[in-house]
């Protein structure tokens, strides 16, 4: 259970942030920087929902979504130490990942297939939603990279989820430019 008495504490005052076992890390570093895009693209996703609120089933999804963000921004900022912790760390699981899985395809039936590339528009809520979709793809960026720094961990489970999560935002996307009737097609060269 999280309980938040006092919201200042003084402590970052140093540049610094602290881990939920407890370690300092500067702000610039790249957990951080990742935890942080994860928690900025539920902060759009809130956003997105002012334009769906009541549009089934996408709003339901995207509240189960918000939630799983911050489990994502939980696992994230409890780094493996390969040590025994002290509680059992909240993880993404695979079960979370295959969920989206379902939910993509469950949009992605009632959609005409696609003869071009999409550009960002349409409805609000579609315009929002591939807003949504970048920042999460840049967190999936700043995730690989962190997976890939030397003494660094991200589960699988978790790089699975935020790169389906850029998908059903996508496919989510077009499902709220009714269906994909109301999107906006690349045309290449058009303006040369």
């Amino acid at each position: 259970m999280v309980k938040l008495n006092k919201i200042y504490t003084r402590t970052g005052d140093d540049g610094t942030t602290g881990l939920v076992d407890g370690p300092r890390r500067p702000k610039h570093d790249i957990r951080v920087e990742a935890y942080g895009t994860v928690d900025e693209t539920n902060a759009l996703l809130g956003l997105v929902r002012q334009s769906t609120a009541g549009a089934d089933p996408v709003d339901a999804m995207l509240m189960r979504i918000q939630n799983d963000l911050f489990d994502l921004g939980a696992d994230l900022a409890t780094p493996d130490t390969g040590k025994p912790p002290a509680y059992e760390p909240l993880r993404i699981v695979q079960s979370q990942v295959e969920r989206l899985e379902r939910e993509i395809d469950l949009l992605n039936a009632e959609l005409s297939p696609l003869t071009s590339f999409v550009l960002p528009g349409g409805s609000a809520a579609s315009a929002a939603l591939h807003v949504a979709r970048t920042v999460a793809r840049r967190a999936e960026r700043q995730m690989v990279a962190l997976a890939a720094s030397e003494g660094e961990t991200v589960s699988a489970a978790a790089l699975a989820y935020i790169n389906r999560l850029s998908d059903f935002l996508f496919v989510a996307g077009r499902y709220m430019n009714e269906k994909g009737a109301s999107d906006v097609l690349w045309v290449p060269g058009k303006n040369r």
